[in-house]
Parts: structure tokens; sequence; C-alpha cells
């Protein structure tokens, strides 16, 4: 049975979660390309699908807040918001960071619709660990996701979001 929302153009959920997804392999995960931002010292990146529009924008390096939005027909429809980032003991040493970036990259690379806001519970490669924890779901969601090196928690994010519904 196919779940309506009470908004223009009568939206799937099922098809809402399928263009997330798409989006999200497409963007910071996929490296996608930066566009111009909307708001100067961010950061974003953009996917679209006819009337269908996503846009991840973050600010900051070691710590990087942010926002990803979905439209459907321009109309904001689903909302996530994410803050944290490297541990301060690793504020500085810029290639450990990208390298722990590069493997947050991967996990966030296999969202599944199940899950369609973060990564897998748990991914595992070499000296990484990647475990997200969350309850809700595409409607209503929040969010821990941490990475180990080498046994060490070295970066954590916490992330929130759901639906946005107009009156």
């Amino acid at each position: 049975m196919k779940s309506y929302l009470s908004m223009p153009g009568n939206i799937d959920l099922e098809e809402l979660v399928d263009f997330l997804v798409r989006a999200k392999r497409q963007t910071y995960a996929g490296d996608g390309k930066e566009i111009t931002p909307q708001r100067p010292g961010f950061k974003e990146l953009e996917y679209r699908e006819n009337e269908w529009e996503y846009r991840d924008s973050y600010t900051g390096f070691y710590v990087a807040p942010g926002q990803e939005i979905v439209r459907f027909q321009r109309d904001p429809i689903w909302v996530m918001a994410y803050s944290g980032g490297m541990h301060p003991e690793h504020h500085g040493n810029k290639n450990f960071a990208q390298q722990t970036f590069a493997f947050l990259k991967k996990a966030l690379l296999q969202v599944q619709k199940e899950r369609p806001f973060r990564g897998p519970k748990r991914l595992f490669e070499g000296d990484y660990t990647y475990i997200d924890t969350s309850e809700g779901d595409v409607k209503d969601f929040r969010g821990t996701e941490r990475i180990f090196y080498k046994g060490e928690e070295v970066f954590s994010q916490d992330y929130m979001g759901g639906l946005v519904i107009q009156k």
C-alpha cells in the first residue's frame, strides 16, 4: 500500500525515498560537483530529476554543520540537519581528516531505502569502523554516526530530520 503526503502532487513516500537514495549517492558521497552556493561561505551540491531537487549545503572542514533539503515542484518537502566532525585532537591534521572523510563517503554510498538518511549500521575497512545508530524513518528520524580509527573514536556527527508539512 502506497503512503502519500498531503502535499501538492500527492507525493508517494516510496518515490521520495528512491529519489533521496539516488541523490545522496550522486552528491557528497559520490564526489558530486559543487555548485554556486545560495549562502556565502557554504559548499553546496545539487541533484535534480524532473520535478525533484536535492541540495546538500554545509560549511567548515574539521567540523562541518549542514543541511540537506528535498524539494518537489520547488516546494521543500524533506529536510535533514547535521552537525559534528573530527574530534578536537585531530583538528589541524588535514591528511588524516581527508582519509577519514574518504571512509565516510564509502559508508554514505551504502545508503539504503530502509534508512535513507546516512550510511549502513556498520562498515569495517582496514583500521576504520563506521557505526550509525538511528531511530525513526524518513518521515521523522534522528541519529548519530561515528567513525573509529584503530578502535579510537575520531569522528562523530548527529543528525535529525523528516518531512516538511505545510499549513
